[in-house]
């Protein structure tokens, strides 16, 4: 089984407010064991990151400037988590952008739920420890 683990920083917590994916990093895993294959990159997300993101991941609008458009990567991108399960923490969130970014450049309407199953593990933590924190 091809799982792909995958998470997201954005320049906010609202793709409908307009905030953008800024890093992309995702592992391979073939029956569920590392694999050397992994997709990384950063993004220029067209747009300031607001202050409270920055401080929780880093990343600044200087660092970004000069980095490459989720357009400009999204077909590597797709290939490379294409028929994967993506295994992903609060996949709502990262999913929700992700498939804002797809339409933003353009890719016909793809949602990555139609060529990946996904996996929320915040999901599964909220089932296995309930009343507990699951963030990560």
């Amino acid at each position: 089984m091809r799982q792909v683990v995958l998470d997201t920083e954005t320049t906010g917590l609202e793709w409908k407010q307009g905030h953008r994916i800024i890093e992309i990093g995702c592992v391979e895993l073939i029956n569920r064991r590392r694999t050397k294959q992994t997709f990384h990159c950063y993004l220029q997300p067209d747009r300031d990151i607001d202050a409270a993101a920055e401080e929780i991941h880093g990343l600044s609008n200087e660092m970004l400037a000069d980095k490459p458009r989720f357009k400009d990567i999204a077909e590597n991108f797709l290939s490379f988590i294409n028929g994967a399960e993506l295994v992903i923490h609060n996949a709502v969130f990262d999913v929700g952008f992700l498939n804002h970014e797809l339409n933003l450049a353009g890719s016909e309407r793809i949602n990555i739920e139609e060529i990946c199953n996904v996996l929320d593990t915040l999901i599964l933590a909220r089932q296995l420890h309930s009343g507990q924190r699951n963030s990560l």
